[in-house]
Formats: C-alpha cells, sequence, structure tokens
C-alpha cells in the first residue's frame, strides 16, 4: 500500500522533503512509518519522544492501522502557531483563520461583539527584536493547514462551552513576519469580564500547544527552528 507521509518544522530539515510518497507492506501501522524514518535518519529517533503523529489530519496513536491512501504527519512540538486565507466561521458566531494577511485585530473584534456583550478582550502576540540575548530579523511560521483550522476550531468551541462567553476568535498569521507585526490573536466577547478573560488566556495557551504551528526564527547570526511543547494530554497518545 501507498501512504503519503508530511514533515513539518524541523523534521522538514532533518529529512530533507516536505512529503513523500512511502510503499509498505499489509498489516502496517502508524509506527511502522516512523520507525522507517528513524531508520534513515537517526536524529529523528532521538526525537521520538516529543514527535506526535496525526492520521488523516487527527491526532493518532503509534498503533493506529493504516489502509492504502491515508495520510501521514510527523509533528515536532509546536511554537506557536497558501496564500490568502484559511478560516471557519460557526453559526454561533466564532470565527477562525489562518491568514498571510496582516492580522487587523479592531477588525475582528467588530464582527464578534453584539450589543449583549459588555466586555471584549484581546490579546495579540506580536514579533519581538530578541530572544535569550540574540537580536531578532523576522519570523517564519508555517502549518499543518488542513489540520491546524480544525484543530483550533475545536479548541475554540470546547472553550466557547466551557466559560460564559458570547464568541471567541483565534486568528494566526502565516509566512513572514517583521518585527513588532502580530502573529496571532484571540479575542473573546462576552456580557461579563472575568469570563472574558478567562477564556482569552486559556485560548492563547492552549493554542500555542496543540494546534500544528511551527516557528522560525532569523537571527543576525544565523536561523533556528523554534523548539516548543506539546500538550501533556497528548503525549500520552
Amino acid at each position: 500500500m501507498r501512504i503519503r507521509v508530511l514533515f513539518f518544522g524541523l523534521l522538514k530539515d532533518i529529512t530533507g522533503a516536505a512529503e513523500q510518497d512511502l510503499e509498505l507492506g499489509a498489516g502496517c501501522n502508524v509506527q511502522s512509518v516512523f520507525d522507517h524514518y528513524a531508520q534513515k535518519f537517526p536524529r529523528l529517533g532521538e526525537l521520538s519522544r516529543s514527535i506526535l503523529v496525526s492520521h488523516n489530519r487527527q491526532f493518532a496513536e503509534r498503533e493506529t492501522p493504516l489502509a492504502d491512501g491515508d495520510e501521514v504527519a510527523l509533528l515536532p512540538p509546536v511554537s506557536g502557531g497558501s496564500s490568502g486565507s484559511d478560516e471557519i466561521r460557526d453559526p454561533e458566531g466564532h470565527l477562525f483563520r489562518l491568514t498571510r494577511l496582516p492580522i487587523d485585530g479592531q477588525a475582528v473584534k467588530r464582527e464578534l461583539v453584539a450589543g449583549h456583550d459588555g466586555a471584549v478582550v484581546t490579546f495579540e502576540g506580536v514579533v519581538r527584536n530578541h530572544t535569550k540575548g540574540r537580536k531578532t530579523r523576522c519570523l517564519d511560521y508555517e502549518c499543518y493547514q488542513a489540520m491546524a483550522i480544525e484543530v483550533m476550531a475545536r479548541l475554540g468551541r470546547e472553550i466557547a462551552s466551557a466559560h460564559d462567553i458570547s464568541r471567541i476568535a483565534m486568528v494566526h498569521r502565516m509566512g513572514r513576519m517583521e518585527i513588532g507585526e502580530t502573529s496571532v490573536a484571540v479575542i473573546v466577547a462576552a456580557q461579563h469580564r472575568k469570563p472574558a478573560f478567562e477564556a482569552a488566556l486559556e485560548g492563547i495557551n492552549r493554542l500555542k500547544r496543540t494546534v500544528p504551528i511551527w516557528k522560525k526564527e532569523y537571527f543576525e547570526d544565523g536561523e533556528v527552528w523554534v523548539e516548543g511543547e506539546w500538550d501533556e494530554s497528548l503525549l500520552s497518545r
């Protein structure tokens, strides 16, 4: 059977490819895919404990069986985070978007706030000019786009159902970003401030640890994929 295998972030550099087709025998599982590449690229094996896998755009156990035509992605720890935008809008008014265009927080806020809302909380993450004493020139963000937008939407809906809020928006920028530009925004509208603050904080914290988005930082003396971390509940898979 033939499997499509995707690589992101640091793993793309290690394997030298963004995607490959892999021929496997019958009865193979997701672990078989990982083992194949770990044998070819020992560095991949060294990172095994921090790498998650997805099967057909869903986080998966490594024992998940495979069928012909399946898609498997090897995902390094997230460090968040096509042309144009990719978005999901729910009937309840929630908004989830990946975009290469500048993020306009005020425009998003106008889409969320209704007459009965008494609070709106906006968090924006911006590109800073340094990291651990090294001067930053710019950042690049990439993602597993088809999966990232679905995970972001699922996350936002969970937060909306857990807090007394009206609507939530999550927007993440992709591609090259300069110092001072907004890379991510989480905006929450609610009747009262306390749930709005709580939902916004939970939103950015969980987005950075669960959505498959990776960041590459460019310094004056080099470049590096930023090492992030997965949510612990995902690592138990």
